[in-house]
C-alpha cells in the first residue's frame, strides 16, 4: 500500500463543534449557485468559505480566511499526530441503514506509472487547474481524497470498531440525512497496527481523481522550489479517506444518462435500431422500469425513457464484435462501455469529443430526474443504467485503464469541514 501516516489535522474548535452539522458541506464539483449561497447562510465558519468561495478571488479569500480563523481560534491545529475514523451512517432508496466505516490518514503521493494508487475514471485539466490554484494559496487540503483497498481480513475495520465504541466522536455532524462521526486516534501502537495491517495493497481512487492530480502536480511544485526538498515534508502526501472494499456499507450509486439537442431525433427509429441488439420490453412506469433492471442478472442492460414511451432492453447478442478489441476485459464487461460505444456513439452518433464535453450529454444520480427531465421537455431520451460494482472498479483500475466519465457515484459524499490537512 502507498505509505500511509497519522498527521495533526486542524478541526474547528470545541466551541463550533457543538454545532458542527452548520459547518460541513460537500466537495466543491457537487455544489450548484443555489447551494453555494445557501451553505453561506448555514454559517460564518461554514467550509464553503474555503472549499468555494463567492469572492472574486476565491484562492485568496480562502487564504486569508483560514489565517484568520486559525489565529482567532475558529480552528485549531492538533497538538499530536493522529489518524481520524470516519463513519457515514445514512439509508438507501429502499429505507434501509447503512454504516460506511474508513479512517481519514496522510498518504504519500505516486504518480500513477508506479501503481500503488489507482484511477478509475477520466479527468478534466479546468477543475486540476482550479484546486491547484486553491493548494498553492491555501497551503492546505481542504478537502480530502476517497481512496479504496482490499482486506478480506478487515484488520483494520475491526481496530476502529472496537476504537469508536469505547470513545465518543470528536465531530457529530448531520447534513442532508447523512450522520457525520470522527474520532481521533494517537496512540502509536494503534497507528502501527493500521498501518501494518494495510501493506502490499493498492490504493483505487473512488472520488477526487482531480484532487490526486493535483496534489501531484502541487508536490511537484514545491519539491523543485525546495534546495533541501528531503522527501517527508507535508507536501508530499495529501489528505485521504481509505474504506475497505469488503465494508458492508461501502455502496455505489449508478449515474443516468440525459441525452438533449439532437438534430432529428426520432424516438421510434431508435426503437427499431435497438430491437437489433437488444431484446425490446416495453414497460409502464419508473417502478416497471426498477424492478426489470433489479431482475435482469446482464451487465447490458438499460432502461430508455422518452416522451411516452418507457422500455426495458437487453443486449441478445455477443458483445465483442460490438466493442473495441483493443480494450481490456474488464472494460469490455462494464455496460457504460456497450452504451457509449453502441449506443451514443453508433446509433445516436454523439461523438467521443461531444461526450467528453457534453455537448449533447448531461448525468443525473436519481432516475426519477430522468423521468422529470423527459416530462419537462429539455431531454430527447434519457437511459437508466445499473450501477457499477466494486469488483468492476478495482478490476479496470488494474488494468491501467480508466472507465468512462461519470461511471460510478459513492455514496455519501465525504463531507468537507471534518478537518483539513497542512501541507506546511
Amino acid at each position: 500500500m502507498p505509505e500511509i501516516i497519522p498527521f495533526n489535522g486542524i478541526l474547528y474548535s470545541p466551541e463550533l463543534l457543538k454545532s458542527a452539522s452548520e459547518l460541513i458541506c460537500p466537495p466543491y464539483d457537487v455544489i450548484s449557485a443555489a447551494f453555494q449561497q445557501r451553505l453561506y447562510g448555514s454559517s460564518p465558519y461554514n467550509a464553503i468559505r474555503l472549499e468555494l468561495p463567492l469572492e472574486a478571488d476565491p484562492y485568496s479569500a480562502a487564504a486569508e480566511r483560514l489565517a484568520e480563523w486559525l489565529q482567532g481560534g475558529e480552528l485549531q491545529n492538533d497538538s499530536v499526530p493522529a489518524i481520524y475514523p470516519y463513519f457515514q451512517t445514512f439509508e438507501d432508496s429502499d429505507g434501509v441503514s447503512h454504516t460506511r466505516c474508513g479512517f481519514f490518514a496522510a498518504m504519500r503521493l505516486y504518480d500513477f506509472s508506479e501503481k500503488k494508487v489507482l484511477p478509475h475514471e477520466k479527468t478534466l485539466s479546468g477543475p486540476k487547474a482550479d484546486r491547484l490554484n486553491l493548494f498553492r494559496k491555501t497551503k492546505t487540503n481542504i478537502s480530502g481524497i476517497f481512496g479504496l483497498y482490499a482486506d478480506e481480513s478487515k484488520t483494520a475495520d475491526c481496530l476502529m470498531k472496537a476504537f469508536t465504541e469505547s470513545h465518543e466522536p470528536i465531530v457529530d455532524a448531520h447534513f442532508e440525512g447523512v450522520s457525520n462521526r470522527l474520532w481521533r486516534i494517537t496512540d502509536p501502537e494503534i497507528v502501527g497496527q493500521f498501518q501494518q495491517s494495510l501493506q502490499d495493497r493498492a490504493v483505487y481512487i473512488a472520488d477526487g481523481h482531480h484532487r490526486y492530480d493535483t496534489g501531484v502536480n502541487y508536490r511537484n511544485e514545491r519539491a523543485a522550489a525546495n534546495p533541501s526538498h528531503t522527501g517527508q515534508e507535508p507536501y508530499n502526501f495529501i489528505l485521504t479517506y481509505l474504506a475497505n472494499i469488503h465494508d458492508e456499507g461501502l455502496l455505489i450509486f449508478p449515474i443516468h444518462r440525459l441525452v438533449h439537442s439532437l438534430e432529428g431525433f426520432d424516438a421510434a427509429l431508435l426503437k427499431s435500431r435497438l430491437a437489433e441488439f437488444f431484446t425490446v420490453t416495453e414497460l409502464h412506469d419508473r417502478a416497471a422500469l426498477k424492478a426489470f433492471l433489479d431482475g435482469e442478472p446482464s451487465s447490458y442492460a438499460y432502461g430508455v425513457v422518452t416522451s411516452g414511451m418507457v422500455l426495458g432492453i437487453c443486449l441478445k447478442t455477443d458483445p465483442k464484435p460490438l466493442l473495441d478489441p483493443a480494450r481490456p476485459e474488464a472494460l469490455q464487461r462494464l455496460g457504460l462501455v456497450l452504451l457509449h460505444d453502441l449506443i451514443l456513439f453508433r446509433l445516436l452518433g454523439i461523438s467521443q469529443e461531444a461526450m467528453a464535453k457534453q455537448s449533447n450529454l448531461t448525468y443525473v444520480k436519481d432516475d426519477r430526474e430522468v423521468f422529470d427531465a423527459i416530462d419537462s421537455g429539455k431531454v430527447q431520451v434519457g437511459f437508466v443504467v445499473k450501477p457499477t460494482t466494486v469488483e468492476q472498479v478495482l478490476s479496470v483500475s488494474e488494468t491501467g485503464e480508466v472507465m468512462p466519465q461519470k461511471s460510478t457515484f459513492f455514496y455519501p459524499k465525504l463531507m468537507t469541514g471534518m478537518l483539513f490537512n497542512p501541507l506546511d
